[in-house]
């Protein structure tokens, strides 16, 4: 009962921010660029419930459609993690022998690589805008998706169902598609949930550096980054922001500990 009411409040939670996100432009207040130099720098009142920023933007409308960015690119992260990281570890584990040595041992040798090093490779070839940043953080975050559908698949792989599938003259794309993919999807869809608040926390560390999301476009961590410039003498700047990124990434967690262990018969009935 206690993983279901998890499960429950955290995807509610999710859903909730992934519709502020889809929904921005009606709901925002103001505009997220709409400049008032009259009103820099006001502090949270019933006009601009977060307070302004430096060119006196409405801080609610920005974090609203930063949203849309923050949550594009975590999503558009773990759906590329998750198409490269299958097909590779399925191919891999199925294959077996030398070439699936050659192939973990690409993965090892990204794996040693560290991300930061290579996002900021990625995102100096292709830019920094939203596609950029989404192609960097998702060929950063497949490694971990291959290696637990390998695992899967040399363990599925010795099963007497594939084997009877094999007898009959299924193909290998057949077996892989029909026979294995229906039986790793609960490990895939827990791996990707938490591909999520990853993404989230290394876009927001991006956009924290300078190294992120570009003006005009913004994100959490866009917002995040100008807040830490005034932390002491305007505390709400870096407060709401940074408060929204917790509140996803927890959100995210908490969700999918609590699907892998609802996924997780030894642990269905705790």
């Amino acid at each position: 009962m206690l993983l279901k009411f998890q499960v429950r409040i955290t995807g509610l939670i999710i859903i909730a921010i992934i519709g502020v996100a889809i929904a921005a432009p009606y709901i925002s207040p103001y505009s997220y660029d709409e400049t008032n130099f009259k009103n820099i720098l006001s502090s949270p009142s019933k006009t601009h419930l977060m307070g302004t920023d430096e060119q006196g933007r409405d801080l609610l409308s920005r974090v609203i459609f930063g949203a849309r960015v923050s949550i594009s690119v975590a999503l558009g992260t773990a759906l590329i993690a998750l198409v490269i990281g299958t097909i590779y570890g399925a191919v891999s584990g199925y294959i077996g022998g030398k070439s699936d040595e050659l192939m973990m041992r690409v993965v090892d040798v990204f794996y040693s690589l560290p991300d930061l090093l290579l996002i900021v490779l990625i995102t100096l070839v292709i830019g920094r805008g939203v596609l950029g940043i989404v192609l960097a953080l998702g060929l950063t975050a497949w490694m971990r998706v291959a290696r637990i559908v390998r695992g899967s698949v040399i363990q599925l792989k010795a099963k007497d169902f594939i084997e009877s599938a094999k007898s009959l003259g299924a193909t290998p794309s057949r077996i892989l598609i029909f026979h294995i993919f229906p039986n790793i999807l609960s490990p895939l869809i827990v791996t990707i949930t938490f591909s999520v608040p990853y993404a989230i926390l290394a876009e927001s560390t991006l956009s924290f550096l300078g190294l992120g999301i570009s003006p005009p476009e913004t994100s959490w961590g866009t917002l995040a980054s100008t807040g830490w410039q005034g932390m002491r003498t305007f505390p709400y700047l870096i407060a709401f922001p940074s408060l929204a990124i917790f509140i996803t990434a927890f959100s995210f967690n908490l969700f999918g500990e609590g699907l892998r262990d609802m996924l997780d018969p030894k642990k269905r009935n705790a």
